[in-house]
């Protein structure tokens, strides 16, 4: 099965990302964009993995998970992969608090509960609004969205979630668990 882990944001701070792309979404030639029920803040993707690894894979991801105090995040501008001018991916950025430790632990659990094709790739952390299959310049659309900022969120827990490939993927969420309380001041 093919595996992801991800912090899910609530509906209302969806809801601000979705207003401020609504005049583009669709109209943008050459964009997909994906349902809005996908949309997520990948921590770590560990591509496919054996079915026998998934109890030991949730018994570290639980473990990585609980060692990371809850973190307060804001969406905050918006870019794309692999450059504005050469984008295959649009995405809104994501500041706040480090996610970077949690998505390390979160990889090296997976890795040794035997994940061996987990991504290497630095850390980035957005959530993937378009994707593109060929490379085209975002620099109009990214210009038209600049200075939007959302509302402040606190990212409480992180998933687990399988996805299934075809003509619309599909997302199960397979697991769920809280992270530590915030930590004081």
């Amino acid at each position: 099965m093919r595996l992801f882990a991800a912090l899910v944001p609530p509906d209302e701070v969806l809801d601000e990302i979705e207003t401020a792309i609504a005049p583009h979404a669709g109209h943008v030639p050459g964009l997909r964009w994906p349902a809005r029920a996908t949309w997520h803040i990948t921590l770590a993707f560990f591509g496919e993995v054996p079915e026998r690894v998934l109890p030991g894979l949730q018994v570290r991801l639980a473990r990585a998970v609980a060692r990371h105090p809850a973190v307060d995040l804001a969406f905050d501008g918006f870019g794309a992969f692999s450059s504005v001018r050469r984008a295959r991916v649009f995405w809104a950025g994501v500041t706040g608090g480090s996610m970077a430790r949690l998505a390390d632990s979160v990889k090296a659990g997976a890795r040794r509960a035997g994940a061996v094709e987990t991504d290497e790739k630095r850390f980035h952390p957005h959530l993937t609004l378009a994707r593109a299959k060929h490379e085209q310049d975002l620099s109009a659309l990214v210009e038209s969205l600049a200075g939007f900022t959302g509302s402040p969120w606190r990212a409480e827990s992180v998933r687990l979630v399988s996805s299934t490939l075809g003509a619309q993927v599909r997302y199960e969420s397979l697991a769920e668990w809280a992270l530590a309380p915030p930590e004081p001041g």
